[in-house]
This record gives C-alpha cells, structure tokens and sequence, in this order.
C-alpha cells in the first residue's frame, strides 16, 4: 500500500508539481495545503502517513506547524517531513529540536527520499 502524503507549500507551482511527480512515483498524495490552518483541517480530514512542509510558508512557519503535528492525539499522529529550497546545514539549528522524521531539500524530493526517512522510522 503507497504512502498516504500531504504537502504544504505556500507555492501553489510547487504543490502542483510536487504532486505529479510523487504520484508518478506511487506516492498516494491525499492533499495540498498552502497554510497551517489548512494544512490541518487536511491532515483531520485525510489522515496521511506523512506530511510534507516547507520551513517558510509565507508568514506561517512550518516548524510550528510541525509542532503541532506533532502535538496531536496519538490516534491521529502523523510522520513530518520538512522540506525547503535551502540546504540543510543553513538550518541545522532551528530543526534540531523539531519532531520530525527529517528534512529533504526540494531539489532532492522524491517517492525514494521519503520512504528512506520513514522506513528509517520504523527500523528496527
């Protein structure tokens, strides 16, 4: 069964791109959401394995959403990914605390990066 994904971007170019190419790579994308506030009401409505956020979403951060992601019911948990168009090392310390399954840069999204950070989840 493909992984059930939400993104969130505040770039709806990205969001549509995005989710073409996961589906090519049999990626069940399940949403898009450009904000927070969306971003939950899909993730309640839609329930993904995995959700994909930007660090920046415009004047949101993605990092409290991540927060509060995270902060759900267990029921209702979800795996978090962030993703941004900067590299990881200009942002080692603001994701350091952050509860999330990892950071990919966009330029390296793909169905294969994000199953290598979930499976390396759920490894044993």
């Amino acid at each position: 069964m493909p992984l059930r994904v939400l993104i969130v971007d505040d770039n709806p170019t990205f969001l549509e791109a995005a989710g073409a190419l996961l589906e090519r790579q049999q990626l069940n994308v399940v949403g898009r959401a450009a904000s927070s506030a969306e971003a939950l009401r899909r993730a309640e409505e839609t329930h993904p394995d995995v959700v994909l956020v930007d660090v920046s979403l415009g004047r949101e951060s993605g990092l409290d959403l991540a927060h509060q992601l995270a902060a759900r019911p267990v029921g209702a948990a979800v795996g978090v990914i962030l993703i941004s168009t900067r590299a990881e090392d200009d942002l080692t310390d603001l994701i350091a605390d952050c509860p999330i399954l990892g950071f990919i840069p966009k330029a390296q999204l793909t169905a294969g990066a994000i199953a290598q950070l979930v499976g390396a989840e759920t490894s044993p």
